[in-house]
């Protein structure tokens, strides 16, 4: 089991705001994820990844490719009080879901 973290990188976020919207995503995705799968990625010590892609684009399709195969996803859209519009797409949660399925998914992405 593991849960994949993918950022926007066209946004060029402040490390404090990037490390805030990772983290709405890990929790957004863990609290989307199938019966099981919470317990089981706990168990195995919770094992993420955070990866960036290009643009708001690519976030979308992934999320769209994760739905075809089963995977939870959260998409963070920014609230807009600090430096981003209300609304700005920043991260897409993956997981947590089989590692092998994962990888399927997120594998040729760059870790950040």
């Amino acid at each position: 089991m593991k849960q994949v973290i993918v950022a926007n990188q066209a946004l060029n976020l402040p490390r404090g705001k990037l490390a805030a919207q990772v983290a709405h995503a890990a929790i957004g995705a863990f609290l989307a994820a199938h019966a099981d799968a919470p317990a089981a990625w706990l168990r195995v010590g919770m094992p993420k990844i955070v990866v960036g892609v290009a643009g708001e684009a690519d976030l979308l399709s992934l999320r769209e490719a994760a739905a075809r195969v089963g995977v939870p996803s959260f998409l963070v859209q920014d609230a807009g009080r600090t430096v981003l519009l209300p609304g700005t797409i920043t991260c897409l949660g993956l997981g947590p879901a089989p590692v092998e399925l994962m990888d399927t998914l997120t594998g040729e992405l760059k870790l950040l």
